[in-house]
């Protein structure tokens, strides 16, 4: 993968090697509870070792988000390459945007690391960049079959599934881990062509309540009081 060559390499030495694994073992935990943003100090408190230890070995926090997610996002882009073979464009979209949703879905860090642009990962920047190559050989190929809306482009399936995406922890959490399921599948349902459209299936879960969109919507809003406004 582009730019493997400034991870952080992990250390030979038996004991510098455990300081490395208790760490990005430590950071994969606070990063899927907390997300991306977690203080350093956390981890390295769970991890057993102190501050020091922590930087010697994760000069940035991005040189410790590249060596917890890396695998994730090699996967991330095998599964790319395996929708852009299959012989039915739509079934493959459906298939691999589901597949990515329930990365999304896994913790709050993949969350935070699928949906927003972070600086200093190379390998995000290359699954970035292979997602939207991705799609756009998806979203032509169904266009060509008949099956996408020739209205729809590469941007409008990327903002919208990375603002559905991003709402994910909060729909989970106001309500059931496959929450998702439904507001993806209406995305995708929208996105397919009308005229080569059979009956539409039934949609996945049930529909959220007055009371369930009031707990989303605030899970989504800010946590944190404006300065000056006290209470």
């Amino acid at each position: 993968m582009a730019g493997d060559s400034h991870r952080a390499t992990p250390p030979r030495r038996r004991d510098a090697r455990r300081n490395w694994d208790l760490l990005v073992e430590a950071a994969r935990e606070v990063f899927a509870e907390q997300g991306l943003e977690a203080p350093l100090d956390v981890i390295a408190r769970r991890a057993g070792v102190g501050n020091a230890t922590l930087y010697r070995n994760f000069p940035t926090r991005a040189a410790l988000i590249d060596a917890v997610f890396h695998d994730l996002l090699t996967g991330t882009m095998t599964a790319g390459d395996e929708a852009r073979t299959a012989p039915d464009a739509w079934t493959a979209l459906n298939e691999y945007v589901r597949a990515v949703f329930v990365t999304l879905a896994a913790d709050r860090g993949t969350n935070d690391l699928m949906t927003t642009h972070l600086q200093g990962i190379d390998a995000l920047r290359a699954v970035h960049a292979h997602n939207r190559e991705t799609m756009d050989i998806l979203l032509g190929r169904g266009r060509d079959q008949g099956t996408v809306r020739a209205d729809a482009t590469t941007e409008d399936v990327l903002f919208a599934l990375a603002a559905l995406g991003r709402a994910i922890p909060a729909l989970t959490t106001a309500t059931t881990p496959d929450a998702w399921r439904r507001p993806l599948a209406l995305f995708l349902d929208g996105l397919r062509a009308a005229p080569a459209a059979p009956a539409a299936p039934p949609l996945p879960d049930h529909s959220l309540t007055a009371d369930q969109l009031g707990d989303v919507l605030q899970e989504l809003g800010p946590h944190r009081a404006p300065r000056g406004v006290s209470g």
